[in-house]
Formats: C-alpha cells, structure tokens, sequence
C-alpha cells in the first residue's frame, strides 16, 4: 500500500525558527499544526505523501498505518529510529553538528521535525521493495514499527513472521526483548540488511507526546545522567558494556564494519532459500555486498546450530574478511534467516529504473534477490521454519576452521 493521495490544501503560513536544546543538541521545530492527514478509514499499510508547494516544490513524507493484530501475518517492521538518527534536518544528527563534525552531533534527536532531503530517503531505499514484493505475492502482511514494538508487549503475538527491513540499526532493549521472545515462541524473523540491532537507544517523551525523542550518546554514554539511577541501562552500542548483549545472540551475525563492495557468493546453493533461483555453490553477484556488512563470528554470542549459506570474501580497509548469510532454529520451531548485506533490499530494485539505488547490480542479481525473498516469505507464512523446512547443517567449524568457536 505504497503511495498516498491527500489533495487537502493548507493556507500558507511561515512557522518559527526551529529551536535547539543545547544542553544534547536536539533540534526541534516547534511548529504549529498547519494541516491534519486523518487516517481513519484508511486500508493499514505503509504510505509516502506527497507535499506540494505553490512554487513546486515537493516533500514526501512516510507515514505507517500500523496493524491491529500481527495474528498468522508477517509482520514489515518499519524503522523510523533509524531514519531519525540519519536526519540532518537543521544541521544535526547523531552522526554530525557544526561544521559536519562527531564531536558536536546530537545526543539524542527529535521527531519534531521534519525528514531532511526529500523526506523519505530511508524508507525509499531500504523498505519500499520489499513492501511491494511482499503485496504483490498477496502474503497475509501486518505493519508496524520499531517504537510499536517497544511500545506494545503483544505486538508480535502469534506472528507468522517478523521482518527487519534494509537499515534498521537503532532499537531499544525492549524491542530487542519482544522481537526475542515472539521467536522462541513461533514467530519466524528475517533481517534483511546488515548493521542491524546494532545501536541501543531510549525513547523518551516532550511537550508533544510520548517517545518523541531518540536518545543516543554512543562514546558518550558516561555523560548521560540517565545512569546515575540506572546504570545497565547506557546508550552505545549493544556489544559495549555496561549491559553488554551483542546482537549476533538473536540476528545470528555481528556487524563487522563499513565501507565495503563486493560480490554475494553463495555457499549453501541446496539451501531452501535458493530454491529456484539456479544458482550452483560459488556463484557470485556483483556489488551485493555493502556498504556495509555482517559475518558469523566464532567466538562471539550465536546461536547453534546454525548454518552459512552464503560467504563472500571481501577486504576492508585493507584487511581481508567475509560477509555471510546465515540461517538458525530455535526449539520453537521458528526459523531466522540473516542476509548479511545491506544492499540486499535494495537489489529487490536491481535491473529496473525504479529507486536509482542499484549500485551497480544487474537484473541478474535482481532476480536472484527477489526469488530468494519470495521464498522467505512463502516458508515464513506456512509455520515455523524448522519444523516444515529441512533441518539445518551446523557449519561454522567448517567454514571458520581456524578460528575459535
């Protein structure tokens, strides 16, 4: 349900200077209610409204019409965490201030305030594929977000899937927790990106509502006052400490780093996923690895048995390493399935003139993506994974030989 129509005209009016709390560099605009976008009646699904100006300019803006019940559905978990955490918008982010620089960005950011650029980059890029993919196959669907989940304990209740999208780097321990426990009771999960779970962020109320702002110190996390009264409870990343809980305990892979482009090389091309896509073991596609990536990393917190189904050498920064698919069940039943690559969504758009973001990919690697995502998609609709897929090979030994397990 991409796409919105809402010809409701607003009188023309100049709002305030945005304002910014200087005390963590949050931006806020402040602005006065111009034009309401009723959503009542309204089909669930996600939505990007366009804004037209009288001078032609245009804004789009993306907006999720969340779910009821996730009930025998598969659930698209939207991440607008992350899109607030890249926004620019009045100069800051929590990657960036003054003069572009780490030293002056935000600790913690604001949704009020408008997306900068054309406003709907991140769900452009990394989640309209798949929602259309996922529509177009008439796949049982539920909409939700990231902060639905923090913010609803049943949120995930009796879901046949779970999926995070492309980009989807910022949760909070609740989401993680809830996202958590509908797989050990059922609930298939699919990360579709790399750099997933990566960042562990509070929400936190204004003047405007509750969880409206994204709180975020990263190497600061020891001036945030919050710890005085609770100090498991930091804003970095989910591997430090104190609290330290790597996401490769529930994605299966860790994030390794940035910037990198190489080749997909698949490993596994038995595998159920590669159903139907023709691949033979060591087939490689160009360009579907990166920018950034994730590995299975003995050693690390994963679970077991769990299987690597793609493994695809790369150098970073001059050292060599891999990128990896890979693919875990739990007693449950449930099945979890990680790409690894970032570009994997958006290789759903590869070989096409749509979204401009192809990186290089052909049409070949297009089809590749896309026919394995169908196939995610149908097995995660039918019931849990492990108990209506063939049972998985434990090869971590295997492939990472000289390496602790």
């Amino acid at each position: 349900m991409v796409g919105g129509d809402d010809r409701t005209a607003a009188a023309r009016s100049v709002q305030a200077r945005p304002r910014l709390v200087r005390a963590t560099r949050t931006v806020r605009a402040d602005w006065h209610r111009a034009l309401p976008v009723h959503t009542g009646g309204r089909p669930e699904g996600a939505y990007v409204l366009r804004l037209d100006s009288e001078d032609a300019h245009q804004h789009y803006v993306p907006l999720i019409v969340r779910s009821a019940s996730a009930a025998g559905r598969i659930v698209l978990m939207h991440a607008p965490a992350t899109w607030q955490a890249y926004n620019l918008w009045g100069g800051y982010s929590l990657y960036q201030g003054e003069n572009g620089a780490y030293g002056t960005r935000s600790l913690a950011v604001s949704f009020d305030r408008p997306y900068d650029g054309i406003g709907a980059e991140k769900f452009m890029a990394y989640e309209r594929a798949v929602v259309v993919l996922a529509e177009k196959l008439g796949m049982p669907l539920a909409y939700t977000t990231g902060l639905d989940i923090h913010r609803d304990p049943g949120m995930l209740h009796n879901a046949a899937g779970a999926v995070s999208l492309g980009h989807d780097e910022y949760w909070t321990p609740q989401q993680r927790a809830r996202v958590t426990r509908a797989r050990d009771t059922g609930t298939n999960v699919a990360f579709l990106g790399a750099n997933t779970c990566f960042r562990r962020v509070r929400l936190e109320p204004d003047d405007t509502g509750a969880d409206r702002t994204v709180v975020c110190y990263k190497t600061d996390y020891r001036n945030d006052s919050y710890l005085a009264d609770h100090p498991d409870m930091p804003t970095n990343d989910f591997r430090q400490p104190p609290g330290a809980s790597p996401e490769s305990s529930l994605t299966g892979v860790l994030y390794e780093g940035y910037p990198v482009d190489a080749p997909y090389v698949v490993r596994r091309s038995d595998h159920w996923l590669f159903e139907g896509t023709g691949v033979k073991r060591g087939a490689s596609f160009d360009h579907l690895v990166g920018v950034e990536y994730d590995r299975v990393t003995p050693g690390m917190p994963t679970p077991a048995p769990i299987e690597i189904i793609a493994h695809s050498p790369l150098v970073r920064n001059g050292r060599p390493s891999y990128a990896d698919s890979a693919y875990y069940t739990v007693p449950s039943g449930a099945g979890v399935f990680a790409s690894g690559a970032m570009r994997w969504v958006e290789a759903l758009m590869a070989g096409t003139r749509e979204n401009g973001r192809n990186h290089a990919m052909d049409a070949r690697t297009g089809a590749f993506v896309t026919r394995s995502t169908e196939n995610l998609l149908h097995a995660f609709a039918a019931g849990p994974c492990g108990r209506n897929r063939p049972e998985l090979a434990d090869d971590v030994r295997e492939v990472y030989a000289s390496a602790p397990r």
